[in-house]
């Protein structure tokens, strides 16, 4: 799969994206947030992290990074980001793991990333972590949320699994799953969770209002417009707080040097 992407930020790129209605919530960048760290943060996540990626793509997710989370609303910028696709393969998942390792080697603080996955959980592999624990069963249980919880493979950084008895069903249940983030805030700075599909599943519309917002990622040459738009119709109508969208998979036509000297 193709590493190229970038966070669509601009209202004419969304338009084409999504199509000629107008959209309720522009995604917000903000270039000086009054966010928790402040220009500290915001030096942080512009340096490139040594992810065993190439120089291009780290750039890129300390951009997508710096974007998503300096996008205040109110003052309040997102703890807790939601990354969702629109269809199977759109490569939200690999995204959503380059996001957690970038924020946690800055140094920022405390990261969590949770596979809410339970059809497709591979989160887990990004990490050299197990899946025989995990969310599904935090969901089942009473144990404090840290029993569920793996160290990953870079300081700062755990990882809440799907579980290897996963039911989709048991995300479907809000008050259940707003209690586990909940334990999870206040246990972590950062939150990254990988949701399964807008088209195929319910978690997205389900779990939107828990989170602090959510990231669209949809797929270049694959992704349908008509789909996107009413994916994010959908989680609009859900009340769904929009950080941007990630356009994955991205080609270029011309030598990827020249393209950004345009």
């Amino acid at each position: 799969m193709s590493k190229n992407f970038e966070l669509l930020t601009q209202f004419e790129k969304n338009r084409q994206l999504f199509g000629e209605a107008t959209p309720t919530s522009e995604p917000a960048v903000i270039e000086h947030p009054e966010a928790k760290f402040g220009k500290s943060f915001q030096k942080a996540m512009m340096k490139p992290v040594e992810l065993g990626l190439a120089e291009s793509t780290r750039k890129e997710v300390a951009k997508l990074v710096q974007r998503v989370f300096q996008s205040c609303q109110n003052g309040a910028a997102p703890h807790a980001v939601m990354f969702c696709g629109i269809e199977h393969g759109d490569g939200t998942t690999w995204i959503s793991a380059q996001v957690a390792r970038t924020v946690a080697t800055q140094g920022i603080g405390t990261v969590c990333v949770v596979d809410t996955n339970f059809r497709w959980p591979t989160l887990h592999t990004y990490f050299g972590s197990r899946n025989d624990l995990g969310l599904a069963d935090a969901l089942r249980d009473t144990k404090p949320i840290r029993n569920f919880l793996q160290i990953g493979n870079i300081p700062n950084l755990h990882v809440l699994s799907s579980g290897a008895h996963a039911d989709a069903s048991l995300t479907l249940v809000p008050g259940r799953m707003r209690d586990r983030i909940a334990e999870l805030r206040a246990e972590f700075d950062w939150l990254i969770f990988d949701v399964p599909p807008v088209e195929q599943s319910g978690e997205a519309v389900v779990l939107g209002p828990l989170v602090d917002g959510v990231v669209i990622v949809v797929s270049a040459h694959t992704t349908r417009r008509a789909t996107a738009r009413m994916a994010k119709e959908s989680l609009e109508t859900a009340q769904v707080r929009l950080l941007g969208t990630v356009l994955n998979n991205r080609t270029f036509p011309i030598p990827e040097s020249l393209y950004r000297r345009l």
